[in-house]
């Protein structure tokens, strides 16, 4: 990984399509108990508004590229339109994005008092896309296409993402040459014919392939459990390739013919995991469209997901850091 790499990164088209949310954290200081309820009364400190779910994807891209869209699904609210701004921000075009007149922009609102969450305010309406959403986004991705290096499809099982969505993307995206890479939700049994990498972590990969994870005391390659859901899950998904991340382990490669491959952590300390998944499949689906290998690829996005869980809260990683890790990653070898 170096410098030419990143210019090459810049180069690159992503459209991002998934199931997007606007992140809340309230944080602050508990001294004491309300004298209305059993609870403890926050006061506030911090107030802070995130990119979640496909749009915390998009942000993780942007950095490395200007090329960046999103299409989701947001409503005609207060929260549309301060997601709509941090993505401006960010260096995210979100002109693809559908506006629902009934649905209500998917957020959450986490109360934090001294890095412990008390609660969590959610404000969703879960429906599935219609028939006359997905010829919509039909119509955009059909547009968009002719000048895309990959497409991710991030699914948080809020909706979005339904068959005939994946079934119109993957025609799409297969007549113009465009990668796509999965990021798939155990809400949402899917079989993800038609594209090109789907990266579960552990506990999805396990749930999708029926098979109980008893966290056996060996390497990931000696995993005969998890080799078995790399198996299944090629040909229940019907994909070339299954990345699955095992977080303090690393990742898995299972590919149609080849040797399963492991790629163990870089990660030096780990403080949280949120959006780790994240930055994975954006600096993964990012290598490959720039033409890296499969391996290195999956390096690559090893990496950065190793910085980011050294980071409290949902994170992104910078270039600079990313040379960075490369660059004392080879000077320890």
């Amino acid at each position: 990984m170096n410098q030419a790499d990143l210019d090459r990164f810049r180069e690159c088209r992503v459209l991002v399509i998934g199931d997007v949310m606007l992140d809340r954290f309230v944080r602050g200081n508990v001294r004491r108990i309300s004298p209305e309820a059993p609870v403890p009364v926050v006061e506030v400190v911090e107030e802070t508004l995130n990119p979640g779910g496909a749009a915390n994807v998009a942000c993780n891209l942007a950095l490395f590229s200007p090329g960046v869209m999103l299409l989701g699904r947001v409503g005609e609210d207060i929260q549309a339109q301060q997601l709509k701004l941090i993505l401006d921000d960010d260096g995210v075009n979100s002109n693809p994005m559908l506006v629902s007149k009934h649905l209500p922009t998917i957020s959450k609102a986490r109360i934090v008092a001294r890095q412990q969450q008390i609660v969590r305010v959610d404000r969703e309406k879960l429906e599935w896309l219609s028939h006359e959403e997905a010829e919509e986004i039909a119509i955009r991705v059909s547009k968009l296409a002719p000048e895309l290096d990959a497409i991710i499809i991030e699914d948080y099982g809020k909706g979005l993402i339904t068959k005939e969505l994946l079934s119109v993307v993957s025609q799409i995206a297969a007549a113009h040459k465009v990668l796509v890479t999965v990021d798939p939700s155990p809400r949402n049994p899917l079989r993800w014919s038609g594209v090109h990498l789907v990266k579960p972590n552990r506990l999805e990969a396990f749930a999708a392939a029926g098979i109980e994870d008893h966290f056996l005391p060996v390497s990931p390659s000696e995993n005969k459990e998890l080799l078995q859901v790399g198996e299944i899950l090629l040909e229940k998904w019907d994909t070339h390739m299954v990345l699955v991340t095992l977080g303090e382990q690393g990742m898995m490669l299972f590919q149609r013919d080849k040797e399963p491959h492991h790629i163990p952590t870089r990660a030096r300390e780990v403080y949280d995991v949120s959006g780790a998944g994240d930055t994975a499949i954006a600096l993964l689906t990012l290598a490959l469209a720039s033409g890296k290998d499969i391996v290195e690829a999956a390096e690559i996005a090893n990496q950065a997901s190793g910085i980011v869980v050294g980071k409290l809260g949902t994170a992104c990683v910078t270039p600079e850091e990313l040379l960075n890790a490369f660059a004392e990653t080879q000077s320890e070898a």
